[in-house]
């Protein structure tokens, strides 16, 4: 405990050791005006000052859409997907829960998570400057993977709070069907304010392309980059972010709640199969904003992230659907839809980087690792992870975010790492790339499972996590909402 403590309080100072918040310096997610200024004023006198870049009507209709389909994933996709996993006297609760975790975070990541998320500040969180949005308005725009191309900043922030709002609920089927509903949206705020955010702007908080004209520029633009984008980790679309970071907390939720009541003693099987294949189905092709929109733009890249997705989740399902034959004698459509949402997991952090052909094999080994990860390590963990958080996306993060290290380097059909001084794809080092990536992993495994401790003793000290027996016997529909998902 002390230990852990420790770590903690040391992580926090990291986090909030202030640097001097600078108020007008580049980002990715800030106006990008900084690099066409210092041009102008490089230039004669008498020539005519570039024009500021304007947002392509392309790009920002595809990040809409984008958008919106992320949206589709939290509030009928995720709900119907673990509701349906749940048993008939806790629908409900689990249809409650991912609408209001998404609504209320949604509201938070206006007030003040976009400004941490997306301003400078250290390497580890951003500032203040623009703290409910101050300062955003229609005509200012945020960079995006393209030297002089941007986009309307409010379509950019609202596609950064459907990742914000659906990755805390991603965590609640770690511990479903014995969690009161109070409990749960306060352990979200804080997880959402002392994981999310910092996260966030430690992967994908960058000085934007605009601000990599020579090597001393890129050493400038450096000092108000996350602290992991700085150390190289490559996360196209959120495997650190996302899919470790709820992982780890689930689990640190599942062990600190403890199992269900009767939990291998009593059926808790799932009660509607076909209600998880809908909502499974919604994700996956929800996913292709989630993946394919972090291109930020309407081009090639996006191609690439829209094919990988479709071939991994493919490729996962196969495999997840021939190993529980194998093992299990029968395939089931549980484990199908398991292996899709599997294969959409692990190649989320490598979308837009790796080869159709790599693609193809981290779905494979996906669907096969993310089986044991259900089956095996569950066992060997003793834990009651409900709806298998942790084995799916905390496992398939991490196996994920390695192998994005791999199969990124172009001799196996990535696309390497673009150098935006040489206006290249810089030498590609796999060991070192590598190294980069297991510093992502670790980060998040570290600082979700510290947050998460932290957060559940919180709550646990002040409102208490678990519902009473009788309640958790009754189900959380009728005991927390007073209504029923059916009626005979």
């Amino acid at each position: 405990m002390k230990r852990i403590l420790a770590l903690a309080t040391l992580l926090f100072a990291l986090c909030f050791a202030m640097p001097g918040w600078a108020d007008d310096a580049p980002a990715a997610a800030a106006t990008v005006s900084a690099a066409v200024d210092a041009a102008a004023s490089a230039a004669p006198a008498a020539a005519t000052p570039a024009a500021a870049p304007v947002p392509n009507k392309g790009d920002t209709a595809w990040l809409i859409t984008a958008t919106l389909l992320v949206v589709m994933m939290a509030a009928p996709g995720l709900g119907l997907f673990y509701g349906g996993m749940v048993r008939s006297k806790n629908m409900l609760s689990i249809l409650m829960q991912t609408l209001v975790i998404f609504c209320l975070l949604g509201v938070l990541w206006a007030v003040y998570g976009y400004s941490l998320a997306f301003t400078d500040g250290n390497a580890f969180i951003g500032g203040f400057d623009k703290l409910f949005m101050k300062g955003v308005t229609p005509d200012t725009v945020v960079a995006t993977f393209s030297k002089g191309v941007v986009l309307p900043e409010y379509i950019f922030a609202s596609f950064e709070l459907t990742f914000a709002a659906i990755t805390p609920a991603l965590i609640i089927g770690g511990f479903a069907e014995r969690i009161k509903f109070t409990a749960v949206l306060a352990f979200m705020v804080l997880w959402f304010t002392f994981s999310y955010i910092p996260m966030a702007h430690m992967v994908w908080y960058w000085a934007g392309p605009d601000a990599f004209t020579s090597a001393e520029a890129a050493e400038k633009a450096a000092e108000v980059g996350g602290f992991l984008f700085n150390k190289g980790a490559l996360d196209f679309a959120g495997g650190t972010v996302v899919h470790i970071n709820a992982g780890i907390a689930a689990l640190i939720g599942a062990f600190m709640i403890g199992p269900r009541l009767g939990y291998r003693r009593e059926s808790m099987a799932p009660h509607s199969l076909t209600m998880t294949m809908v909502g499974g189905s919604l994700l996956w092709v929800g996913w292709f904003g989630f993946n394919v929109g972090s291109s930020l733009e309407a081009g090639a890249t996006a191609g690439l992230a829209f094919f990988n997705t479709l071939v991994a989740t493919c490729a996962a399902t196969v495999s997840w659907t021939l190993i529980e034959a194998v093992f299990k004698g029968k395939p089931s459509m549980l484990g199908a839809i398991s292996g899709a949402i599997a294969g959409l997991v692990v190649i989320t952090p490598a979308c837009g980087l790796v080869g159709p052909m790599g693609a193809i094999i981290m779905g494979l080994l996906g669907g096969l690792v993310c089986y044991w990860g259900v089956n095996g390590l569950k066992r060997m963990l003793g834990m009651d992870d409900t709806l298998d958080v942790f084995g799916v996306h905390g496992v398939g993060g991490i196996l994920g975010a390695l192998l994005t290290g791999v199969f990124a380097s172009p001799e196996l059909g990535g696309t390497g790492v673009y150098d935006y001084v040489a206006n290249a794809v810089a030498p590609y080092d796999m060991s070192a790339q590598l190294v980069a990536q297991a510093w992502g992993v670790g980060t998040a495994v570290v600082w979700s499972g510290v947050v998460s401790y932290i957060a559940f003793k919180l709550v646990d000290l002040t409102i208490g996590l678990r519902v009473g027996e009788d309640a958790e016997r009754e189900g959380l529909d009728l005991s927390t909402h007073g209504e029923s998902a059916y009626h005979d």
